[in-house]
């Protein structure tokens, strides 16, 4: 879905003139839930001037009294004729300044638990470059010690589409390639929805058709009955013997 223009300054308006959720805004506008409420706060974007999206056209007076009357309504971004066709800039993503410090992180994350993807699908998705990524696989990099996995997802980075796609891509390739996937790694190339719904992986033996458990209940009751012969014969010795016959030899 399309963003407004200047984001962070039409959630400054909207935080200051509406009564819309948090989350609403956060969705219209393409930032972090927590990040609006900072500005409601005052401790993100100080100093940053709203921008009025119904004078700029960007939103109608009727589609925030709708938003405002019902927070499940998600804004949309008033049509723009002049906007239609428009290209896509091409070129590495943008990062905020006050999440680039998380981006190791982020990459350490994908290394870790998605070693199927590249170098280059890795840089597109959170916008780095060649060069780090290859630090961070082969542990070279000066911060490596300090530094622990974390979603890029839930640092904000990227978003759980975009991560998903490029998965499932990373999963057709190997596919085409004729590559074998052990369960584990079949699990991490599905979507977070399809991985939800399949059913966990059997780990004891009994879930193996065929293969029942054996107990003394299952015998016959012929095989039963010479086991406890068998048992009364080792235990219990014969009386009388070759012992008996030299004692009585012994008595005077």
């Amino acid at each position: 879905m399309a963003k407004p223009l200047m984001a962070k300054a039409t959630a400054v308006w909207l935080v200051d003139n509406t009564t819309i959720s948090f989350k609403q805004i956060a969705d219209f506008v393409g930032m972090h839930e927590l990040e609006v409420q900072g500005i409601a706060d005052g401790d993100v974007a100080a100093g940053v001037k709203g921008f009025d999206p119904i004078a700029n056209n960007q939103l109608t007076q009727d589609e925030i009294n709708a938003a405002q009357n019902n927070p499940l309504h998600k804004l949309r971004l008033k049509f723009n004729p002049a906007a239609s066709g428009e290209e896509k800039r091409r070129g590495p993503r943008y990062t905020p300044l006050s999440k680039r410090q998380d981006r190791p992180n982020s990459i350490l994350w994908l290394v870790k638990f998605h070693p199927e993807l590249s170098d280059g699908q890795i840089a597109k998705l959170v916008g780095t470059t060649k060069p780090t990524i290859q630090s961070i696989r082969e542990r070279t990099h000066w911060n490596i010690a300090n530094m622990q996995p974390i979603d890029p997802v839930a640092l904000g980075l990227c978003k759980q589409s975009e991560l998903d796609a490029i998965v499932q891509k990373a999963a057709a390739k190997k596919a085409a390639e004729g590559g074998v996937m052990s369960d584990d790694e079949r699990r991490k190339l599905v979507s977070t929805e399809q991985s939800l719904e399949m059913d966990a992986a059997p780990k004891i033996p009994t879930a193996i058709e065929g293969l029942e458990t054996f107990s003394l209940s299952d015998e016959p009751e012929e095989e039963k009955e010479e086991a406890i012969i068998d048992a009364d014969s080792f235990f219990n010795l014969p009386k009388g013997g070759a012992d008996d016959e030299d004692e009585d030899d012994l008595r005077p």
